[in-house]
Parts: C-alpha cells; structure tokens; sequence
C-alpha cells in the first residue's frame, strides 16, 4: 500500500459524515409511503386483496385492457412483478387476458365484472387512508404537499435524464 492510499484511508476513517435520518427527505417520504401502504393494506386485505394486486387494478380502473409492458410501466413495477400479480388476480377472476389483435405475442389484460366492481368498494377504503393521514391538514397545505412532492418527483427525473 503507498503512503497517498494510507493516509487517505486514515482520513476516511477520522471524518465522520454526519446526517441524520430525520434531517432526509428521502427518509421521510420512505417511512411515509411505509405508513400508507401499511395502512392501504389493512384496509383492503378484508376483501382478498393484496399491495401487489392493488397497484393494477388502479391502472386497470383508469385505462382497461393494456399489454402487460404498459401495465408494468404505468404501475411502476418490473414486467416479472406484474406477470406474478397477474397470475394471482387470473386465478381470483379479477382479469383476463386477451389476445392482442394487431400482435399476436402480446396479450391485453382487461378487468372481469369482479374486478370492475371492486373499484366502489376499494376507493373510498383509500380515500379513509388518505383522510386520517392528512388529519389536521388544511385543503390547501394538501395541495401544497402535493405539488412539492409533484416537484421532488420531477426533480430526481429530470436529473436521471442528464
């Protein structure tokens, strides 16, 4: 070891970085997101639904019947993600999957009557989340909260793209 790897060693070790995770916005907005799914989770667990499932079924509520790449996209999951969540809401017969008329290697999957109508029973269990987490929030401090997180968001995308 030369004495330049040394002495940069040593340093490394004497400088101690400090920076609490309370002082992270990364760590707040992570423990949050935690609280909110396991919040989301007890409330739709009564009706055989899982996180997993709860992500596709709200894509599939607003935008019925796309191939499973643009169901991954929208839902923000890797494809192998949502093939194990597809298969799991198949077999609960909350979907379907039919073949795509203009490509015959893709498949579209569309909601089944099922699937459709757990939309009014599952919303409002997601709005009684979003009610007690924003307790005591002002209707404009949501809006505000919203945008900023709308901004973080389009902050660490843009970066990304540079």
């Amino acid at each position: 070891m030369t004495k330049r790897r040394k002495s940069a060693g040593t340093a490394a070790r004497k400088t101690r970085v400090v920076y609490a995770a309370e002082h992270s916005v990364g760590h707040q907005i992570r423990q949050t997101h935690r609280a909110l799914q396991r919040a989301l989770e007890a409330r739709i667990r009564p009706y055989g639904i899982t996180l997993g499932m709860w992500y596709f079924l709200r894509v599939l509520w607003e935008e019925d019947g796309l191939n499973q790449r643009e169901l991954s996209a929208r839902a923000g999951t890797a494809e192998p993600t949502t093939v194990t969540a597809l298969h799991a809401m198949e077999r609960r017969g909350l979907v379907v999957r039919v073949q795509n008329r203009h490509d015959r290697r893709k498949s579209n999957i569309f909601l089944t009557k099922p699937g459709r109508e757990l939309r009014n029973l599952l919303l409002p269990e997601a709005r009684a989340v979003n009610r007690v987490a924003t307790a005591g929030l002002s209707a404009v401090q949501i809006e505000a909260l919203k945008r900023i997180l709308i901004r973080v968001r389009a902050n660490l995308a843009a970066r990304g793209r540079s």
